[in-house]
């Protein structure tokens, strides 16, 4: 259940990146907040990991997406979005959902070309931000919920 709460909200995230390129303090800060709480009044994260582990994850996120951010490769939302996971989860599921964005994003760009040509008018024109060739600086959430997926998989 905590797994589904974690997928909508990521879900949620990333269809308002597609449409809008940008998430809303509201969604970021809200998940990371709820996070906090659940994170202090349980003494554990929301997928059951300790309170220190959860640190560790935040502190990892930190690393991960900052010198992104400093660089302009990624936008404060994703860093936001990133440190409430973090605060959620635990180090590994983290790690998964970074790797699994990125390897997520290789992958469109080696065979999105071919899978956009297929796709109906109208949906090329909602998913528009995601087009392999010419968006340089794609939404990286949608790839972050793609990863996030990949790593609950690979985790159970």
């Amino acid at each position: 259940m905590q797994n589904l709460i974690l997928v909508i909200w990521f879900t949620l995230c990333a269809e308002q990146d597609i449409r809008q390129r940008r998430i809303t303090n509201s969604l970021t800060l809200g998940g990371a907040a709820l996070a906090l709480l659940v994170l202090f009044s349980t003494g554990h994260t929301w997928l059951g990991a300790s309170v220190s582990e959860g640190g560790y994850a935040l502190a990892l996120s930190m690393l991960l997406t900052f010198p992104g951010y400093l660089s302009g490769r990624l936008d404060a939302s994703d860093v936001k979005l990133l440190a409430g996971l973090a605060l959620a989860s635990d180090r590994m599921h983290l790690l998964g959902t970074f790797v699994g964005a990125i390897l997520t994003l290789v992958i469109w760009a080696l065979i999105g070309p071919r899978i956009w040509a297929r796709l109906k008018p109208r949906t090329r024109r909602l998913l528009h931000p995601l087009e392999p060739a010419t968006s340089i600086n794609p939404p990286f959430s949608p790839f972050l919920l793609a990863g996030f997926v990949l790593s609950l998989f690979w985790l159970q």
